[in-house]
């Protein structure tokens, strides 16, 4: 990892600018790729100003490097069953071509896909890897399209790019206003008195895995040599809503919730298998209690 040149795209991202901090860490050059170069800056990191939907500027940023790592989405969960054409038309046609330039280019590439909506409703948990993939909206078939396009290039030209499926990431660098994430909506707006909104009866379950984690994880998919081409990358535990407010209240926090109707997007429970990543990551892994306690420390720094 010391020295490599890895590209991301899609580095201004909560889990991007994580990652990008993590393999300076371990020694990596990395090259950060979004549309505008942030404003607080990492010296360690190249920064790149670019439209991932302008092939010119993915074959400048290419070049010369030794890793990519495509965490590029314009649709989310919430919106992408209103928004599925620019997830097709856009997300995924783009990521066919950034495929085809990592194999002319000879590069090794790690897809960022999503364990927390690929999968769908699965009766079997905690989900592993080899379960049929059945998800119940766009976000979630798109990022399975552009995995399916990934396995058939492997399968034909013998490349060995990767899949990540992340289950649900938070902490330091979340922001919910942008259509993500309960642990950090939950936290953040107990913090300021502010009532947390709750689609359905509380009792859907997810696999909450802290950010630092999900990074250190994703470095050791990046080294990586084997034959495996999917990955969970998750905690293992599962966590309802309630429990998470639970959690938050013994932080010494009130919290008012707001019931909202159940959304078609949100399914009952999911929890991801993370024995195969376990085979390669041998690094903690925090509990939940933990992972809230350090972000919770985290943000009373800055508020």
């Amino acid at each position: 990892m010391k020295k490599s040149k890895i590209l991301i795209f899609g580095g201004g991202g909560f889990i991007g600018r994580n990652l990008a901090s993590t393999l300076a860490d371990r020694g990596a050059l990395v090259y950060s790729f979004d549309k505008a170069i942030p404003e607080k800056r990492d010296r360690r990191i190249e920064y790149i100003a670019g439209d991932f939907f302008d092939d010119d500027h993915l074959d400048d940023a290419l070049e010369g490097k030794d890793a990519v790592i495509h965490a590029v989405s314009t649709v989310n969960p919430g919106n992408s069953n209103k928004r599925y054409m620019q997830g097709y038309g856009r997300d995924f046609v783009q990521s066919v071509k950034l495929c085809e330039k990592v194999l002319c280019n000879r590069q090794r590439m790690l897809f960022l896909s999503s364990g927390g909506t690929v999968y769908g409703n699965q009766e079997v948990q905690p989900i592993t890897e080899e379960c049929f993939p059945l998800p119940i909206n766009h976000y979630g078939n798109v990022k399975l399209c552009i995995e399916n396009v990934i396995r058939t290039f492997n399968t034909q030209l013998h490349t060995k790019m990767r899949i990540a499926r992340i289950s649900n990431p938070y902490g330091p660098g979340q922001d919910y206003t942008k259509g993500v994430g309960f642990v950090d909506a939950a936290l953040k707006r107990a913090m300021e008195g502010e009532p947390i909104e709750i689609w359905g009866d509380g009792e859907n379950i997810r696999d909450y895995v802290y950010i630092e984690d999900v990074c250190a994880m994703l470095v050791s998919l990046l080294e990586y040599k084997g034959d495996e081409e999917v990955f969970n990358i998750s905690s293992g535990e599962g966590m309802s809503q309630k429990m998470v407010l639970e959690a938050i209240r013994e932080l010494g926090l009130t919290t008012e919730i707001r019931y909202l109707d159940k959304r078609s997007v949100d399914l009952p429970r999911t929890v991801l298998d993370n024995r195969k990543i376990r085979g390669i990551y041998d690094g903690r892994i925090r509990s939940f209690k933990e992972g809230l306690e350090e972000y919770y420390r985290y943000l009373q720094k800055g508020i």
